[in-house]
């Protein structure tokens, strides 16, 4: 509808990111699982009636698919041992308001599901390294023991949120300009400690890619390869404990993101990390081997 130019965000990563990895014949279209539309009923589980009938419904469309690409693909990471929704990760967004380009609470959702429709998860982990402070869902998990948020983020930018604060179980603040020694050393060493203070049957990674160097949303400097590693590190912990991880993509405001996006999920397919065949990745009822990752 043209709102594409009024803001920052590049509205067609999503699809450019599945156009790169095509091109690099990793996808093809009869390995993607196609996102559905969070209904109604879907979003009431965690949004009240209010909230949701003051939002614009018809330009959100786009949104609320990829929050039922959320909530597909936390179920398929427990299926699979791992699902990536290409889109997602709308982590400003609680149960009854929206924040940033957040409108709806696709993190809180796909764990309430999975609390709530699938035997054996009892326990879930947010790792949050988005650049921004995850203050939605800390809202909603506030007071719910079973969720351990671990939140990286600048100290300095959106959204401030002290009392969602409350809710981070394992926080680093940032510092304007931080860069990948530093960036990379802290995150690795807090997913270590976070996965042993509360070990959980799921992990939810928002990996926004505005830790970007130029982010001008994000104030941080991290490299291209520095972002592909960060993924490569939470990747290989989580799945070294054979947790099942879902990963969204979340924030990042620049044009070139999504081939970073692209080339970190090659880097994860290359070293094993992610792939048909893992042990833990099903492909039943098909002759082609399905990677979990969902278009939003």
């Amino acid at each position: 509808m043209g709102l594409e130019k009024l803001h920052p965000f590049d509205a067609g990563k999503w699809g450019k990111v599945i156009n790169f990895l095509k091109e690099e014949k990793l996808l093809s279209d009869s390995m993607l699982v196609e996102a559905r539309e969070a209904s109604d009923e879907d979003l009431l589980v965690v949004h009240t009636r209010r909230y949701l009938n003051e939002l614009k419904r018809k330009v959100l469309r786009p949104l609320r698919t990829q929050t039922g690409g959320t909530i597909m693909a936390g179920k398929l990471s427990v299926e699979r041992g791992w699902a990536i929704n290409i889109g997602g990760g709308f982590h400003h967004c609680s149960s009854d308001r929206g924040g940033g380009f957040c409108a709806y609470a696709d993190i809180t959702l796909a764990i309430k599901f999975l609390f709530d429709r699938v035997e054996g998860i009892a326990r879930a982990t947010i790792i949050d390294l988005d650049a921004h402070q995850g203050n939605g869902h800390e809202r909603d998990f506030m007071d719910d023991k079973r969720v351990y948020i671990m939140d990286v983020y600048n100290r300095h930018i959106y959204p401030g949120d002290r009392f969602a604060k409350q809710a981070i179980r394992r926080k680093v603040e940032l510092d304007w300009g931080a860069e990948d020694e530093e960036y990379l050393s802290k995150v690795h060493r807090n997913v270590e400690r976070a996965l042993q203070e509360q070990p959980p049957d799921v992990v939810v990674y928002n990996a926004g890619t505005d830790i970007l160097e130029g982010d001008r949303l994000g104030g941080l400097s991290i490299s291209p390869g520095g972002i592909v590693k960060r993924d490569e590190l939470v990747f290989r912990v989580v799945r070294g404990q054979q947790i099942p991880i879902l990963m969204v993509t979340s924030g990042g405001y620049q044009k070139r993101t999504a081939r970073i996006i692209a080339d970190s999920i090659l880097n994860l397919h290359n070293l094993g990390l992610i792939g048909p065949e893992m042990p833990s990745v099903s492909a039943q009822n098909s002759d082609t081997p399905l990677l979990p990752l969902l278009v939003p």
